[in-house]
């Protein structure tokens, strides 16, 4: 149990026989060209819980959810950023990031592939990039003079506010657009991508690119409208930006079209 336990806590080697990835064999060999290769399968993972009670009606923002988005993907992101240099990466690529908005607590997991250059040294766990960037859009991204910093994210859950028993009535029976929602949607949405944005400058970043968004009401609280977005924060290494020629690919498993020959006789 003691060399179990001394085990556990020395860091784990990166050799290319230990190495794990859910990277495409395509995203292997393209890092591959430009002189990287994959270290390990890493993760990170936090939960957060959520207020009783915090759901119920209300006007304005629900902070409590908003600011346990915030910190469940910030200590997720900082664990998967451990993970990589334990395994001797510097830095993830293809991340899948998974997030669960639950009544009583709110769950983000983070999973991609640690990636380093060929031969290189260990680096500390701040200098790791994390990004949700292919394989391949990482390789253009490098080869264009530009470099990956880390994820940035924003979220924000309004409540819609209750219309009254009038209006209600009213349109009820009326095609008319429920104008409490729209505006709980903009609200919502503005402010996640404000804090989105205001991550990606505190990098020092020069844009967010590969954004994805989620929007709508939770199915236990259809009176509130959340809005989330992430996404990859990028800055131009080079002197200028390296302009990128187009290439023609033919893939070669484009499946068959069917005919009946009997077409080519007029039938």
């Amino acid at each position: 149990m003691l060399r179990a336990a001394h085990a556990l806590a020395r860091e784990e080697p990166a050799t290319g026989e230990q190495m794990t990835s859910d990277l495409s064999i395509d995203e292997e060999l393209v890092l591959h060209s430009v002189g990287w290769e994959p270290v390990h399968l890493v993760t990170g993972a936090s939960l957060y819980s959520v207020p009783t009670g915090v759901w119920n009606w209300g006007q304005g923002e629900i902070t409590y959810a908003s600011e346990a988005v915030a910190r469940a993907f910030g200590a997720a992101t900082a664990r998967i950023h451990e993970q990589c240099a334990k395994a001797g990466g510097h830095g993830v690529v293809g991340v899948h990031v998974e997030r669960q908005v639950r009544r009583h607590h709110i769950d983000v997991a983070l999973v991609g592939t640690a990636v380093r250059p060929v031969g290189s040294r260990r680096i500390a766990a701040d200098s790791v990039f994390v990004s949700d960037l292919s394989g391949r859009d990482f390789t253009l991204l490098s080869a264009a003079g530009w470099e990956p910093l880390d994820l940035a994210s924003g979220a924000s859950f309004v409540y819609a506010p209750r219309r009254s028993m009038g209006a209600a009535v009213q349109q009820k029976g009326q095609n008319v657009e429920l104008t409490n929602y729209t505006e709980a949607m903009y609200a919502a949405r503005e402010a996640a991508m404000r804090r989105m944005q205001e991550t990606a400058l505190a990098m020092r970043g020069d844009g967010v690119v590969e954004v994805k968004v989620t929007e709508g009401p939770m199915d236990f609280a259809r009176h509130a409208i959340g809005f989330s977005a992430y996404g990859t924060v990028v800055r131009l290494a080079a002197d200028a930006h390296r302009r990128m020629g187009a290439t023609m690919v033919l893939p070669l498993d484009d499946p068959v079209s069917l005919f009946d020959s009997a077409s080519l006789r007029g039938r």
